[in-house]
């Protein structure tokens, strides 16, 4: 079965890679920014969409406040950069927005901003890879036909790069998100010149229908509503900023100054694409609707079901490049290859998140473990398979999923910077050097800003999104929270329990005799080798173990031992129902009570097979007793092994394989050790 699995692996994911070589995988700059930043930096292939969809329902009219919106939209994106900066430099380790708030808020803030971002990044690969669909479905019918389907698709090859290794996957994603962050810096520019030069008009596809609006003439607070919510939709440009702050282990030396460049540098992009698609929007007249079906219309007939609504990025692309141009496929192309790959932000900081938590003892130890390719290999696959259960919940339908997004993110943001005013406040409290202070007390300035800012915007996106599904992602954080909470009262639980006390209680009392049972089936050489064995460790007392389920069997046994002049009593259990197991287990507990500080050790000959399909022929009494008499107190259980010809081959075969591991073997990589004490430098 080894050698089934072993090959396919290899193909793969590669070959494992030795623990000492985890430095091989830090990332430089230019690698960190499109597998860190991806998601940001792509959010503007759809944000600027949501915040038209939302605008619609008060007619074209309401499109004239889109600037403003975005003007919204970069005095945020640049609050929380400048906020995050000052995060990766206090706390470098890793932990990000979960540390922050842990350390300086308490245990409490920190599972809520841990379950907070584990349910945001679980929806940056669904919304991101429902987006790259309906983008690559507008060119391909069969993808837009079976989009659930597609979009699992994506997922598990995703999956699948990112189990080879951070770097490696950073190396795949680079090159088509730069090309994609290119292809919309010449879109603008060319735009910009050819409207503003050489005064072209240019005409979305869209330019010539109507907008039916659902609520026209809005006014006062309906209206003050209905922008706050294309705010809150043009939030998604946000998301996935936190990622970074997470990833700094990730990064080469010097982790923090490079993870705060490439900060700096997402933002700056990030805002110039999401500024420049809204404009080149409103300069082409591209038309947007909630319900384009019905909403859209053409010399005032509704377009109907069969219209294929294109999103903002294409349809100004079209405008600028020309219908069917080599740009403009270019850019559809680059679009919707990195939709797909933005889902790699995700990748990378949930699995690490994960990684802290299960250090924390809030999630399951697996967590923690490093794959063959010093990946977080049991992280990466609980997130997609979230991320797969949401995509076949939601139909794969990204307008869906948006509404759940966001949440999160904000939640995570603002208990982040208030996390980081403590910080400072703390530190401020020690520090006596005048040019040290200065610096804390402008990094204090930005983070009270950003907590400020945040917590209006995750108000706003709390009233605007909740009736639309935000309650959703409420939900997963309350999941996430109570499941969290369990696991590590589970656990403390356990270490309360195991842990070595100073005085010597009764589990340090040496037993006063130590009774072996041999079990018995028949007389051959499992049985015999299992017998000297109980010999050699001397025991007070040994004897044999048998259930006469059938007289005939146990007759012929009686008298083979009597013949081969065996020295070691055979005691004989009647079972008339035909039961092996509780006989068993009665006559042990049986041994136990009449003698309650006697230990009792029970030797249990087993088969080794070399096939996986002889486990099912082999040693299933054996599994039931063992599992038993687990639960026995003062009860030892020792297998016996006998080595069958099966099994000879089976080890022969596996010396033949490079690299081969033994099953059963764990690999615990490396992890940078988190400091107790963050630092106080800005």
């Amino acid at each position: 079965m080894s050698k089934l699995t072993d090959v396919p692996k290899r193909i793969l994911i590669g070959r494992a890679l030795r623990s000492d070589r985890l430095g091989e995988t830090l990332l430089p700059k230019r690698i960190a920014l499109p597998v860190f930043a991806s998601d940001p930096l792509s959010s503007v292939a759809y944000a600027p969409g949501e915040v038209l969809l939302v605008l619609s329902v008060a007619g074209v009219s309401a499109y004239q406040y889109s600037p403003w919106i975005a003007a919204a939209v970069v005095v945020l994106m640049f609050t929380v950069v400048a906020s995050y900066r000052q995060n990766v430099h206090a706390y470098p380790s890793g932990g990000g927005d979960y540390e922050v708030a842990t350390t300086n808020l308490g245990p409490k803030a920190g599972l809520t901003v841990a379950s907070a971002l584990l349910v945001d990044y679980v929806l940056t690969v669904a919304v991101s890879i429902a987006s790259g669909v309906e983008n690559l479905g507008s060119a391909v019918d069969f993808v837009i036909e079976h989009k659930v389907l597609s979009a699992i698709v994506m997922i598990l090859l995703l999956t699948l790069m990112n189990l080879r290794g951070v770097k490696e996957s950073g190396k795949l994603f680079a090159i088509p998100t730069y090309v994609f962050v290119a292809g919309v810096f010449v879109m603008i520019a060319w735009g910009a010149w050819k409207g503003l030069v050489l005064d072209d008009t240019m005409q979305a596809p869209t330019a010539d229908l109507e907008i039916k609006a659902e609520h026209q003439g809005l006014a006062g607070f309906a209206l003050v509503f209905l922008l706050l919510r294309a705010f809150s939709s043009g939030c998604a440009a946000l998301t996935g900023v936190e990622a970074i702050s997470n990833g700094v282990p990730a990064f080469r030396k010097p982790k923090s100054k490079n993870a705060a460049t490439t900060l700096a540098l997402m933002g700056a992009l990030a805002v110039t694409m999401f500024c420049g698609i809204i404009g080149l929007a409103m300069a082409t007249d591209v038309r947007m609707a909630e319900k384009p079906a019905t909403d859209l219309l053409r010399n005032g007939v509704p377009v109907g079901d069969s219209y294929v609504q294109n999103p903002v990025i294409s349809q100004v692309a079209e405008a600028v490049f020309g219908p069917g141009s080599f740009f403009f496929v270019l850019l559809a192309a680059a679009t919707a290859l990195v939709l797909f790959l933005a889902a790699n932000t995700a990748y990378n900081g949930f699995p690490l998140l994960g990684s802290i938590l299960a250090q924390d003892r809030y999630l399951p130890r697996q967590l923690h473990t490093r794959g063959d390719r010093l990946a977080f290999s049991n992280g990466i696959v609980l997130l997609a398979g979230a991320a797969i259960l949401l995509v076949w919940l939601y139909d794969a339908d990204s307008t869906k999923l948006i509404q759940l997004y966001i949440v999160g993110v904000f939640v995570s943001f603002t208990l982040s910077q208030i996390g980081m005013v403590r910080h400072w406040n703390r530190h401020l409290k020690t520090e006596r050097d005048t040019a040290a202070r200065r610096r804390m007390i402008r990094s204090r300035a930005i983070n009270a800003f950003g907590a400020t800012f945040t917590g209006l915007v995750l108000a706003v996106v709390l009233a605007t999104k909740f009736t639309h599904g935000a309650w959703v992602a409420l939900l997963g954080m309350v999941i996430f929270y109570g499941t969290m909470t369990a696991i590590r009262r589970h656990y403390d639980k356990v270490a309360d329990e195991i842990a070595a006390a100073e005085e010597r209680p009764d589990e340090y009392v040496r037993p006063s005799r130590v009774r072996s049972v041999v079990l018995v089936s028949k007389l051959h050489k499992p049985t015999l080798r299992a017998l000297a064995y109980a010999k050699l460790l001397h025991a007070n007392q040994l004897e044999a173990l048998t259930v006469s389920v059938d007289p005939a069997e146990t007759k012929a046994l009686k008298a083979e031992w009597e013949r081969r002049g065996i020295d070691v009593p055979l005691k004989i259990l009647d079972s008339p129902y035909r039961e092996v197991t509780r006989p068993v287990i009665e006559y042990v507990k049986g041994l136990r009570s009449e003698n309650p500080r006697d230990a009792v050790s029970v030797y249990i000959p087993e088969y080794v097979v070399g096939h996986w399909y002889e486990h099912l022929l082999h040693n299933q009494s054996a599994l039931r007793l063992k599992g038993r008499l687990l639960f026995t107190p003062g009860v030892m259980v020792t297998s016996v092994p006998y080595q069958l010809a099966s099994s000879e081959a089976a080890k022969k075969r596996a010396r033949k394989r490079q690299e081969w591991s033994a099953p059963g073997a764990v690999r615990r990589g490396p992890v940078d050790t988190r400091r107790k004490e963050p630092s106080g430098k800005p």
